[in-house]
């Protein structure tokens, strides 16, 4: 079972990086699995309004570029969580369990990054601004 034990700011992707000296050892790339035209679940019709605000906000927010469908099913589970928290059916608690679960699981992006993990999506880490800018400032350097 991976534990996370590291604190702190979630770190940059590799490739948003202006250093390249070690700062803590390699990281390791996979290439997605996940579909090119992948759609995620709508918000449930019953939920309480704020959840599905916030749920509908990830999937037009820049970062759900790089959720992966386990990132797109635990943000379904906290919209769910949420709705049941503002109704008054669920305590924190419940919430603070779970969400330590799904920690190791690497189930997010930032939990994927602090353990030195990325995913490449096919086609869109090329297509970043940052990613080319730093591209081209490295093959200046060079």
């Amino acid at each position: 079972m991976v534990t996370l034990g590291v604190r702190g700011p979630i770190p940059k992707r590799t490739e948003e990086r202006r250093r390249r000296n070690k700062e803590g050892g390699e990281v390791d790339k996979v290439i997605s699995k996940m579909p090119e035209k992948f759609v995620p679940r709508p918000a449930a019709k019953n939920w309480h309004t704020l959840s599905k605000e916030w749920y509908e906000s990830l999937i037009v927010s820049g970062q759900s570029d790089f959720y992966e469908p386990s990132d797109w099913a635990q943000a379904r589970i906290l919209a769910e969580m949420l709705d049941r928290l503002l109704r008054g059916q669920m305590n924190g608690q419940a919430l603070a369990a779970w969400l330590s679960g799904a920690a190791d699981l690497m189930t997010t992006e930032g939990q994927r990054r602090r353990l030195r993990m990325e995913i490449q999506k096919r086609g869109i880490d090329e297509e970043r601004p940052a990613a080319k800018i730093l591209k081209l400032y490295r093959d200046r350097v060079a």
